[in-house]
């Protein structure tokens, strides 16, 4: 195959993935639930769940495995940048005030329960679900892992969209979600640094480097990206160079931290969360990225996981069906009991608690980014990654219904005479995510 055939394989694949994924999104929106939703089972009808059980040879043609190799490349590229741009997007007020004790509290209820039960329902599985060699305590972490994470970014957009961004109920689950994210990321680093490694005394040289790039970046880098902030809203816009530089950066710290061993959106989350609190910044971060990121490139990254998502094991008489019951119970029951129950000792009726329930239990993109990175490091079988994908959808479409059941329209609003302490809700993030 000469090169301008292999040009045509990978425009041919990336057009069926856009076409594909803005589709269902559009349907899946006529029914009230979030774009990524659609966006999310959009990539697993393009594997074998359909086009590969209705028309094998169609999807052999479109996703040969050069065609694969690319689209990992490309969806490893937009995963970065849309880590960079959840980080940019993240408003350092958010750490401080009288609601951050609150918070944290709320942020730690969905994720130790959730932790705890997903280890534990997981373990009776070791032997089905994990790959060989793998650890059972690195099986069991990363599945407790994986089940604990939050989507920040959809969970902003959905509180902005409701109106109650600044009530307390909305900024309370806004900044325990962020919390939620940030220790996530941190259990996967260390998580891949065990597991690559294969004891934890091996994995202190993975784990002190992605400490101490953190810490860099997040004080020598924050203060010198800050002098390129004020220089930016001096000017009032960005110019090209800065945006070549502010990208060279985002590269490198992907690259640095996928070469010691961590992953790339690692980097990326890290680069965001140093970067300045600029307005000027963050619009011309989010006009100049988000739309090729999240319309085309993040779309590449749901065919990818679609194309790896095996479900043979789910048809009658399946075997998976079990463990899937298990984990999707202990996912959710994890995240809805244990933040509903904080929320009710706080102050707020059952109703707000019910709908925090619902809302912190929506995992979309993220739970995918951290599975993805999972098969990466060979830490995730195929039929460990399936049952992880189909609860990413479920609880992610589960949100909002259990939102507007427990806060039908102009309950949500009741808090609004008695603001929040965090600010407004944060641009910047991919708006369907």
């Amino acid at each position: 195959m000469n090169q301008i055939e292999f040009a045509l394989k990978v425009f041919g694949a990336l057009a069926v993935v856009l076409a594909a994924t803005t589709l269902c999104g559009r349907l899946i929106m006529l029914v009230g639930q979030p774009r990524v939703v659609g966006e999310m089972v959009a990539g697993v009808l393009l594997g074998p769940a359909l086009l590969g059980a209705v028309a094998p040879d169609v999807q052999a043609q479109l996703f040969p495995a050069d065609v694969k190799g690319v689209l990992y490349v490309l969806s490893t590229i937009g995963l970065t940048f849309y880590m960079f741009l959840v980080g940019a997007s993240l408003d350092h007020g958010l750490t401080g005030g009288r609601n951050m004790r609150r918070a944290s509290v709320l942020a730690v209820s969905g994720i130790v329960p959730t932790f705890l039960l997903g280890a534990a329902v997981a373990a009776p599985f070791f032997g089905s679900l994990s790959p060989k060699g793998t650890s059972i305590w690195v099986y069991m972490l990363f599945v407790g892992g994986a089940l604990s994470i939050t989507a920040f970014p959809m969970l902003a957009r959905i509180l902005q969209e409701r109106g109650i961004a600044n009530t307390p109920i909305g900024g309370l689950t806004l900044v325990a979600a962020a919390i939620d994210d940030a220790v996530a990321w941190g259990i996967l680093a260390v998580i891949i640094a065990v597991g690559s490694a294969g004891s934890p005394l091996d994995a202190l040289d993975t784990v002190a480097g992605a400490a101490v790039f953190a810490v860099l970046m997040l004080t020598v880098g924050r203060r010198l990206l800050g002098r390129l902030g004020e220089r930016v809203e001096r000017q009032g816009v960005m110019t090209r160079d800065v945006m070549a530089l502010i990208l060279f950066l985002v590269l490198v710290a992907g690259w640095f931290t996928d070469y010691i061993g961590v992953f790339s959106v690692f980097g990326g989350f890290i680069m965001g969360l140093a970067m300045p609190q600029s307005p000027t910044v963050r619009r011309e971060l989010e006009t100049r990225l988000t739309d090729l990121n999240s319309i085309l490139l993040l779309p590449v990254f749901f065919a990818f996981t679609g194309l790896n998502t095996q479900v043979s094991g789910f048809g009658a008489g399946g075997a998976l069906w079990v463990p899937l019951a298990a984990i999707m119970l202990a996912a959710f029951a994890g995240k809805y009991l244990g933040c509903a129950s904080v929320v009710r000792l706080q102050g707020f009726s059952w109703r707000y608690a019910s709908a925090v329930g619902g809302l912190m239990n929506a995992r979309g993109l993220m739970i995918l980014i951290f599975i993805n990175i999972g098969l990466a490091h060979d830490m995730v079988t195929p039929e460990l990654f399936a049952i992880l994908v189909l609860v990413a959808i479920v609880t992610t479409a589960a949100a909002m219904p259990i939102y507007r059941k427990s806060l039908p329209d102009g309950l949500d609003r009741e808090a609004l005479d008695t603001p929040a302490a965090p600010p407004p809700v944060p641009t910047g993030v991919p708006n369907t995510r």
